[in-house]
């Protein structure tokens, strides 16, 4: 698996994750969503990523994700 695809998982699972949980627990858990997307977004334009940079160091390979 990619840095690439990693990252998209990671996040999807942490989207999913809080959805769950804002239905169980607590509707605060959205705010764990709003987080996930505005670092996706800002990542999309910096190219700053702390998630690709802990798969990197995990031994993922770089590549096009499509």
């Amino acid at each position: 698996m990619s840095i690439d695809r990693a990252v998209m998982a990671f996040a999807g699972f942490v989207v999913l994750v809080s959805l769950v949980l804002s239905q169980v627990h607590s509707t605060y858990w959205l705010l764990l969503t709003a987080f996930v997307g505005l670092n996706l977004l800002q990542a999309s334009f910096t190219g700053f990523c702390p998630a690709a940079m802990i798969f990197k160091k995990l031994g993922l390979k770089s590549a096009s994700a499509f």
